[in-house]
């Protein structure tokens, strides 16, 4: 099976930086069509310019299911299909405190964001994946998802909730011909990280085995594995990324 992603449509949530940013750079360079969603219209511009102006993009707020609506249309209004989706957006919420301290508004925010977000986007454009028998769906979650960070009860819960979605709707859409999975990183290094306490960061990285942040370049390869044409018989699936941390 061909492994090529060129003419395909990738939709990239939290596309203006970070790993949606470093993946849109990736699939960009092998000839797929990209839609970057992110709240930050300077990033977008940014990147529309970084990339030569090929690239679709459209601010969206990924927890608004009327926000994503009208960027899913505009996506299909301009390329007509959607085969990939990477969602890479989120936001951490308050890091470094117990739950005695973390007020339920911004535990609701983060929620917002990183589950009902996912939720949002995956359930918009499956339909259009369905017309074609065909995609593929990425949703970062984390390894804080999996194993529990410390200080950050928003952050965990959100992403553990990401992992069971995957679970759920990859099994829902397994005959479809859409694989729908999730990955686990540890701690990649990020603009996001620049938001967290180094004292948080440092109690992450100490629970790697191998003693080091993962990099933006291995984030790239192994999610551009994951939404290749080849990797059709895996679903429903959180996919490590953790330098050897994850236990399950």
């Amino acid at each position: 099976m061909s492994q090529s992603i060129e003419n395909q449509v990738a939709v990239i949530t939290g596309g203006a930086s970070g790993i949606g940013f470093a993946v849109a750079k990736q699939f960009h360079s092998e000839g797929a069509r990209l839609a970057l969603l992110d709240m930050n219209p300077e990033g977008l511009e940014k990147a529309k310019s970084e990339l030569g102006d090929a690239p679709l993009v459209v601010k969206t707020d990924i927890s608004s299911e009327a926000s994503v609506a009208q960027a899913i249309d505009n996506v299909i209004k301009t390329y007509g299909q959607i085969d990939i989706l990477v969602n890479a957006a989120g936001i951490v919420g308050k890091t470094n405190t117990k739950i005695v301290d973390v007020d339920l508004e911004d535990y609701v925010r983060v929620q917002q964001v990183n589950l009902i977000g996912s939720f949002i986007i995956a359930k918009a454009v499956i339909p259009h994946m369905l017309k074609r028998e065909y995609g593929r769906i990425l949703l970062i979650a984390s390894i804080a998802g999996k194993e529990g960070n410390a200080g950050m009860s928003s952050y965990s819960s959100s992403k553990a909730g990401v992992v069971g979605l995957v679970k759920t709707i990859g099994k829902e859409y397994a005959g479809t011909g859409i694989t729908i999975n999730s990955l686990a990183p540890a701690v990649i290094y990020t603009p996001i990280h620049d938001t967290i306490p180094q004292e948080q960061i440092d109690y992450m990285t100490a629970k790697i085995p191998m003693s080091r942040c993962g990099t933006l370049d291995e984030a790239v390869s192994t999610i551009r594995y994951i939404v290749s044409p080849e990797n059709s018989f895996t679903t429903a699936f959180c996919y490590d990324l953790s330098g050897g941390r994850a236990t399950y």
